[in-house]
């Protein structure tokens, strides 16, 4: 019996392990969709306003009946604070499509993933995260940060020779960018990293501050709808370019409502609130080698000896985060049964 406790115990604890990966998971067949949408296209913009009210749709049902009893008085200053912390989802999606007009998409994706490196500076900046650069967890989470930064620019820049042959002849027309154009897009994407990475490390606070994930996330996807509408028609006001018009479009806008923007960040805001920014921001990387991979054996694209070394870098790196958090929530809760001992302890010597 003791056993299949502990075995129950150690299954509860990987559950953000799983949780996470399943989400990378998520995100990668986003990679994929999206830019199915685009190329039949779609406009971005219109684009990131369906999804957000799509979520909306999908979550305010669940987060009304599962949640009316538990769900505690929503003031207007709190409301206000959810509004302004939507804006990271609204700015990051739309900021990202707009920094494309400026760079590469190879180089979009590859900025993409410094959110665990940004993730965890921001956090360290706002004391949610410590960085216990004394201690051997913090020196590991900063070296596990810089070797995914590494493996993420790697697997994106350093091709390499070809794993196989297939197709690795064929040359595609490159567009060429100006180096203000480069650095200007560059700066956008930072933007749009920072502003995702931001709404990342608000929702701990906020979730103290209001506990019921669903109608959290539903208020947020219904004010980034909101905003994202607003966006979408200052930059699109054709009402041809609103229209749906094939069916990888109405797919592609249904996975990315319902599985990313509803189910995918509610398992994410669950995440961060249950291990930390840090930790839920650290996977961040590991979609893009899903989607490497998974586009290799699918779209038969060739995948690149550079790919697959910056993809084992960029697992080095998630493991060192990832053993570093471990290391610190240990420390963490024997310091607490510490204190606890001693508390205890000087209630019997007073008594």
């Amino acid at each position: 019996m003791y056993t299949i406790v502990n075995c129950l115990k150690a299954m509860d604890n990987k559950k953000p392990y799983i949780v996470m990966i399943i989400v990378q998971f998520a995100y990668a067949g986003m990679s994929i969709l999206s830019k199915a949408a685009m190329t039949e296209g779609m406009n971005p913009y219109v684009f990131v306003a369906y999804r957000q009210a799509l979520a909306t749709l999908a979550l305010a049902p669940f987060a009304f009946f599962l949640e009316r009893k538990t769900a505690p008085q929503l003031s207007l200053t709190l409301l206000i604070k959810i509004a302004l912390v939507s804006t990271g989802i609204t700015m990051s999606l739309n900021l990202f499509y707009v920094a494309l007009k400026f760079v590469s998409a190879t180089f979009a994706t590859a900025l993409t993933n410094t959110s665990p490196v940004i993730t965890f500076v921001l956090a360290v900046c706002l004391r949610i995260e410590s960085l216990s650069i004394r201690e051997t967890h913090g020196v590991v989470k900063v070296i596990g940060s810089a070797i995914s930064l590494l493996g993420a620019l790697i697997c994106t820049f350093a091709r390499g020779p070809a794993l196989y042959s297939d197709n690795a002849d064929l040359h595609l027309p490159k567009q060429s960018y100006s180096k203000k154009d480069w650095v200007f897009g560059s700066f956008i994407i930072l933007v749009a990293n920072s502003t995702w990475c931001l709404w990342l490390i608000m929702q701990g606070p906020i979730i103290k501050q209001y506990p019921s994930k669903l109608r959290l996330v539903a208020l947020q996807c219904f004010f980034s709808c909101v905003s994202s509408a607003v966006w979408a028609y200052g930059n699109e006001r054709n009402i041809e370019s609103w229209k749906i018009n094939c069916n990888i479009d109405i797919f592609s806008v249904i996975y990315c409502g319902v599985i990313i923007n509803a189910i995918a960040y509610w398992l994410q805001v669950w995440v961060s609130d249950k291990k930390g920014p840090v930790f839920a921001g650290s996977f961040g990387p590991l979609a893009l080698v899903i989607t490497a991979i998974f586009s290799a054996f699918v779209f038969r694209e060739i995948l690149h000896w550079g790919s697959v070394c910056g993809a084992i870098l960029l697992v080095i790196g998630l493991y060192g985060i990832l053993w570093g958090k471990s290391r610190e929530e240990k420390a963490e809760e024997i310091k607490i049964e510490a204190e606890k001992e001693g508390g205890e302890k000087e209630e019997e010597d007073i008594c």
